[in-house]
């Protein structure tokens, strides 16, 4: 599958019905999904393996890795709704995926690779880090979004882990909340290949 063809058909998952903005619950893109996912599956990183998606909103990460032939995927997530709606999506798209209500912390078992996009910490701060720590705890490779210039700290919160790849994107971000000012916002992010130092 070529990387605009995954993006079309990401496009068809439905997204929040009523989002929450202390969990920061913004859709991501189907660009961006797509973008995250080949990168993934250019690196050999989903194939066959398994994978989570932690924080996984209305599944789009986790129904694109099972498009792309992961083995085995689950979705994590602390809201009940966003998982009944990801659970719908992957069934109109035909695909399987276990979709669990769970707070990131009590995420337990193993996968080759992780796939997120956390919170940026802009309600809350430091609201990203659970989702690292659990990731790396998890996995031995992860693809995360994150606001621009959070390399430096990430770098000094994953070690010994160590970023292999970084690449800069915009997220689209449409008027969602009463605090947002503009139909449509593009924040500058960053999309990371995070890998554990097996050395």
């Amino acid at each position: 599958m070529k990387k605009k063809q995954l993006e079309i058909m990401l496009e068809q998952v439905e997204g929040f019905s009523d989002p929450s903005a202390p969990l920061e619950q913004y859709a991501t893109p189907a660009t961006i999904a797509a973008e995250l996912l080949y990168l993934a599956f250019m690196k050999n990183d989903l194939a066959g393996g398994i994978v989570y998606d932690l924080g996984c909103g209305t599944g789009v990460l986790a129904i694109g890795a099972a498009l792309l032939g992961s083995l085995k995927v689950k979705g994590f997530d602390m809201d009940e709704r966003a998982i009944r709606t990801a659970q719908q999506n992957a069934n109109r798209m035909n695909v399987d995926v276990e979709f669990i209500c769970s707070p990131v912390e009590d995420v337990n078992g193993r996968a080759g690779t992780v796939v997120m996009n956390p919170p940026f910490g802009a309600q809350v701060k430091g609201n990203d880090r659970p989702f690292l720590f659990k990731a790396l705890e998890v996995a031995d490779v992860v693809y995360s979004i994150h606001n621009s210039g959070s390399y430096e700290f990430i770098k000094r919160f994953i070690y010994p882990a160590v970023i292999t790849e970084r690449y800069h994107a915009g997220f689209p971000i449409r008027r969602t909340f009463k605090f947002h000012k503009k139909d449509i916002e593009v924040v500058d992010v960053e999309i990371y290949r995070i890998e554990k130092n097996r050395n």
